[in-house]
């Protein structure tokens, strides 16, 4: 049986010329141990993102489901705890639109929970020395559009795999001139994603770890 795992990264947007997100995916291998490794690049556009997701979903029949969208400003790998039924956008999307407290699916759940073992990964990743953690926010712009329509499709499709998303930091190349921002190595970050992919596969059960925030 050949098992998958999709993995997306997004396009450039905003200000920025490169996007860490595919970035770092496009550097993925092939395989990943039993795993063929699917890599997807989404645009950074409500609605358009979930339809080319939901296709490749509907194609590969995934084990594996992970979005990796960048957070400026944040210095650690984030494992999104949740995804809210809920567009509200700060910035246009890269076509222009911007939904202010519009829902994703008006007949869907307030909220989906990662089905990563999103603990397990950030033990796994402090074990290598890389900065992790557990975010209990996903924001309300294209990157929780898209957590929140990978496991709406997860759950009406009845699928057994796992899904979830991930925050990197900015490369180091787009923080020249805004030093005060944290940032982390395309090396470090391929190799956090690789590890994040291993843990997903191996781990059915996530541990029990402490990972509360009061933000």
């Amino acid at each position: 049986m050949n098992r998958k795992a999709l993995i997306t990264g997004f396009d450039p947007f905003g200000h920025d010329k490169i996007n860490p997100s595919w970035e770092a995916v496009s550097q993925l291998p092939d395989r990943i141990d039993d795993l063929q490794i699917v890599k997807l690049k989404l645009p950074t556009v409500f609605r358009d993102s979930l339809v080319l997701l939901e296709n490749a979903i509907d194609k590969h029949n995934p084990s594996i489901v992970l979005s990796v969208g960048v957070a400026g400003g944040r210095s650690s790998i984030s494992l999104e705890r949740i995804a809210m039924n809920l567009d509200d956008a700060r910035i246009p999307d890269n076509s222009g639109k911007s939904p202010i407290d519009e829902k994703i699916d008006p007949n869907g759940p307030d909220a989906y929970f990662s089905s990563l073992p999103i603990k397990g990964i950030v033990f796994e990743l402090k074990k290598n020395l890389i900065p992790a953690s557990v975010s209990n926010t996903a924001g309300t712009f294209v990157c929780n559009h898209v957590m929140y329509g990978l496991l709406n499709t997860l759950k009406k499709n009845n699928s057994s795999a796992k899904g979830g998303f991930v925050h990197i930091p900015y490369l180091p190349c787009q923080v020249t001139d805004r030093s005060q921002l944290p940032s982390m190595s395309l090396e470090i970050v391929v190799d956090a994603l690789k590890i994040i992919i291993e843990v997903s596969s191996k781990l059915d059960r996530d541990i029990v770890l402490s990972a509360g925030k009061i933000h």
